[in-house]
């Protein structure tokens, strides 16, 4: 279940949630109590989900891979049929009562693209960014100082907020790749491939800023024009009256 319909599902929500955190909650609320993350890190998140696609599809297209679970595919009657099985491979999604959905079942999906895991892939970095998540001045952790055999110091003690978030951004990958490898679809080496293209993709999502002038000059060609976003400064004063709206340009 968690292989089938968690992964797009879960993607697609942290991509909406990290566009309020970070785009929508600084429209409305002034930048000392809202969130100190602004439109880049979402920006940069989804660049980083976008190369990583592009990185993996042009290894798919160059070194294709099948999954453990087609070893033991009981359809298969060919020479090394009886060896195959002998690995004890069980698919717990495709196989007989399994948990398939059709983002795993249907004709369009590419049998052979096990190497590099985006479940994992994309899992890692949605932990990531949760672990790392700037978070606002209010829900920082603190320093307290501890002595100990007459030796004095300070222990950084994070907030219940902090801890939740380094809970679920470890969590969340360490279920997904619990679940890859469980049910067959991937080998251990496939999660580590797929960390190695979430890191790279980190490190270098923007070059896809290079396409930027090619998007304007294909809108130009349209005759469309690229949508901008305006935040209106919707800040209350201390005497509870909204100040005047300004628009800003996010960019």
């Amino acid at each position: 279940m968690i292989y089938s319909f968690i992964h797009i599902p879960g993607t697609i929500m942290f991509l909406v949630l990290l566009y309020y955190y970070c785009v929508t909650t600084n429209r409305v609320s002034p930048p000392s109590d809202g969130s100190p993350s602004g439109p880049d890190l979402y920006a940069s998140r989804r660049r980083t989900m976008g190369l990583s696609n592009l990185l993996a599809f042009i290894i798919f297209t160059a070194w294709p891979c099948m999954p453990p679970r087609l070893l033991s595919d009981p359809a298969y009657n060919g020479p090394s049929a009886e060896e195959a099985r002998s690995y004890g491979f069980v698919d717990t999604v495709h196989g007989a009562g399994g948990q398939s959905s059709v983002w795993t079942s249907n004709k369009f999906c590419n049998q052979f693209a096990a190497m590099p895991s985006l479940h994992f892939g994309y899992s890692l970095l949605v932990g990531m960014t949760v672990v790392t998540l700037p978070l606002a001045s209010h829900h920082q952790g603190k320093r307290v100082s501890v002595s100990f055999l007459g030796c004095r110091g300070s222990v950084y003690v994070p907030s219940v907020t902090r801890a939740v978030c380094v809970f679920l951004g470890l969590a969340y990958p360490t279920i997904i790749l619990v679940a890859i490898v469980s049910t067959a679809n991937h080998f251990m080496l496939d999660a580590v491939a797929g960390a190695v293209v979430c890191a790279i993709a980190w490190k270098g999502n923007e070059v896809l800023l290079n396409f930027v002038p090619l998007e304007d000059w294909f809108l130009w060609c349209l005759r469309a024009h690229k949508a901008e976003v305006h935040a209106h400064d919707a800040v209350q004063k201390h005497d509870g009256r909204p100040s005047s709206g300004k628009a800003v340009v996010l960019g």
